[in-house]
């Protein structure tokens, strides 16, 4: 079978409490194995995780930041609610670790495609989130899929972004070739396929940052089932050479 990337296109605006998964049956058919990515964007939207920047209220240490790296001392303030620590600051950017453990720039807080004076947080947990989506598809199908929740990170070492896994339901995120033999006979010692990833990465290339397609199907990849958290993505940082 020909695996298959399926965009799901919508004119609507997504408001608060807006059905996912209605505005995928609206166009499309769900089959069981589907694997269907879900923006960031749309889902945060959808749970009311946009904020008007006017309702937000800079500290000193907000106000500071920004006047030195020339930010919205309201957006600072944001990025600094949402995180755990302040990784790096340079060059105008702030690397932070989020609340959820993710290492990003402005804890994923994004202000494109959303209203102006407006920002989009990440959802409080994306795991959940995910979750949530994929049984109202098996309350609405009958059908056994995974979900994926997929946002823009930028990479260390490499230029440009790429969309990885932030909140995942029913799929196995990383497929482990570690102990099997090559094509060679040689036993492998540490290759692991961030597939959660890669499947991002790759429905990004139908849904795009300005087509309106902020959910795509993915179809005849045969993927693990598994209950496993967005947490077996992330690197700690007592393996982490560089925090």
């Amino acid at each position: 079978m020909v695996l298959q990337i399926i965009p799901i296109k919508t004119q609507k605006e997504i408001g608060i409490d807006v059905n996912l998964v209605d505005l995928i049956l609206e166009s499309s058919e769900i089959n069981d194995g589907d694997i269907l990515v879900f923006s960031q964007k749309i889902v945060s939207k959808s749970e009311g995780r946009i904020l008007s920047l006017s309702s937000v209220n800079p500290s000193l240490l907000a106000n500071g930041i920004a006047s030195s790296y020339g930010k919205d001392p309201r957006l600072v303030e944001l990025i600094l609610s949402e995180s755990k620590r302040i990784v790096r600051m340079e060059n105008g950017i702030i690397i932070v670790e989020t609340k959820h453990g993710f290492v990003c720039a402005n804890a994923g807080i994004d202000e494109s495609n959303v209203q102006d004076g407006y920002a989009a947080l990440l959802p409080e947990d994306p795991d959940k989130s995910a979750s949530l989506l994929k049984e109202r598809i098996e309350q609405k199908t009958g059908k056994n899929t995974a979900v994926i929740i997929s946002d823009t990170f930028g990479r260390p070492f490499r230029l440009g972004q790429t969309d990885v896994a932030i909140g995942i339901a029913g799929i196995e995120p990383i497929l482990d070739y570690i102990g099997k033999p090559d094509t060679f006979g040689k036993v492998m010692q540490v290759t692991a396929i961030a597939i959660a990833d890669e499947i991002c990465s790759a429905t990004e290339l139908v849904m795009g940052k300005v087509r309106k397609c902020p959910i795509a199907i993915v179809r005849n990849y045969n993927f693990n089932f598994s209950n496993a958290k967005i947490q077996k993505l992330l690197r700690s940082r007592h393996d982490d050479l560089f925090r």
